[in-house]
């Protein structure tokens, strides 16, 4: 049986992806259209809730918090049209002895496959602090939602705008890192593309091409 077959994406994967494109650029018809098909097709309100939270670290707070309310009005719409989406798994609660910086830091070099460390966080230790203690932390400890679902949410949102190649770059190399095979990876800009967002697709391949082995 070949990789295509063994490994394509779910469809949880594949709504994500969609919803996080749509929310990256505040395309909030899209993002309406892409949660009610997830929901649709089974993604859990703590799911799209998760992902929408996760993603204020890479589109900004601004469209996070946008998003949240249009979930919030998809999930009026479809109640009052007598839809019950399941509510999902809350996170579990951290240990007693969670320290998020530590945790970060781990979690972080699990991912990347070694230790960050560049010009960047050199100059601005501050930053590297709140990426280690805050997004690899406080949101990748957070059990509701798997690496590799996180990973494509990440995805989603760096490759729709314009300008963050670097970045789409590393993450698509977390990816591989962490599990998702070449089969699993060429599906995500099909979804891109089939939301209309062409440049999105288009980046990502680029992405994916130079990650190759």
């Amino acid at each position: 049986m070949n990789e295509a077959i063994e490994s394509p994406l779910t469809k949880d994967q594949r709504a994500i992806v969609a919803i996080s494109a749509s929310t990256a650029i505040s395309d909030l018809d899209a993002l309406r259209s892409a949660l009610d098909n997830g929901l649709s097709h089974g993604l859990t309100i703590s799911t799209c809730r998760e992902v929408l939270v996760q993603l204020y670290a890479y589109a900004g707070f601004p469209r996070s918090l946008n998003a949240l309310g249009e979930l919030i009005k998809v999930l009026e719409t479809r109640k009052a049209a007598g839809h019950d989406d399941a509510e999902g798994d809350a996170p579990g609660p951290p240990p007693s002895d969670y320290d998020a910086l530590r945790v970060g830091t781990a979690n972080q070099t699990k991912l990347i496959g070694a230790p960050a460390k560049g010009a960047v966080f050199d100059f601005a230790p501050a930053a590297d602090r709140y990426v280690k203690a805050h997004v690899f932390g406080d949101i990748f400890s957070r059990d509701n939602l798997d690496w590799i679902s996180r990973e494509i949410a990440t995805i989603g949102a760096l490759a729709s705008p314009k300008g963050l190649e670097a970045q789409l770059l590393a993450h698509v190399r977390i990816s591989r890192n962490i599990g998702m095979t070449q089969a699993q990876l060429e599906q995500l800009p099909t979804v891109l593309e089939d939301q209309g967002y062409s440049d999105a697709s288009e980046r990502l391949l680029t992405a994916i091409e130079a990650t190759r082995t």
